[in-house]
């Protein structure tokens, strides 16, 4: 099987656009003491925001090459896994981000319940997608069915109603740019 990012991790960073580490350091809520982790992390561009912000910084990423890239990173740990069979016990973090993986992710489903199982009570995961109400994401999902990557893009909505569950409490944000945010928080349990 064709690994896409394996081929792109030495240009990735050039040709992906600049995060935005100061939304994003308001939707995790940082700084936290604990444990972060950033699912579908790759290169580490997101990561190099936010280490000064907790405690411990995981990237997982399936793309060895692209965690390659990430290693002159310091003070974090790298872990080539599935997001779907993510291996850390149940409730190790404090925050997750997932900054434009999603629809990489191979069960989309699968990954959320995943990501959630890991997340501790009071934790927080945000999720950074291209809005596919957007017609620029649209082409975006038309040149990646083209380049045979196997993406399925979600609406916020449609990601929201995947983890609609009791305790969990979901939030989109949209700034009318061409990606939107899904935050859920994982309440404590009284």
């Amino acid at each position: 099987m064709l690994n896409h990012f394996d081929i792109l991790a030495p240009y990735y960073d050039r040709f992906i656009g600049s995060p935005e580490p100061r939304r994003l350091k308001k939707l995790l809520q940082l700084p936290v003491s604990g444990r972060l982790l950033d699912a579908g992390g790759g290169t580490g561009r997101i990561s190099e925001h936010l280490r000064s912000q907790v405690g411990q910084l995981v990237i997982c990423d399936l793309s060895l090459k692209m965690l390659t890239q990430a290693r002159h990173l310091k003070a974090l740990s790298a872990i080539q896994a599935h997001t779907e069979q993510l291996p850390f016990p149940e409730e190790s973090f404090e925050r997750i981000v997932v900054v434009d993986a999603f629809h990489h992710f191979c069960d989309q489903k699968l990954a959320l319940h995943e990501l959630l199982r890991v997340l501790k009570p009071g934790g927080r995961l945000v999720i950074e997608e291209p809005d596919k109400k957007k017609f620029v994401v649209k082409l975006v999902a038309l040149a990646e069915k083209l380049a045979f990557m196997k993406s399925q893009f979600y609406s916020p909505e449609e990601i929201r109603a995947m983890v609609i569950s009791p305790g969990l409490s979901t939030t989109i944000i949209r700034t009318g740019g061409f990606a939107a945010w899904v935050v859920v928080e994982k309440k404590i349990s009284s």
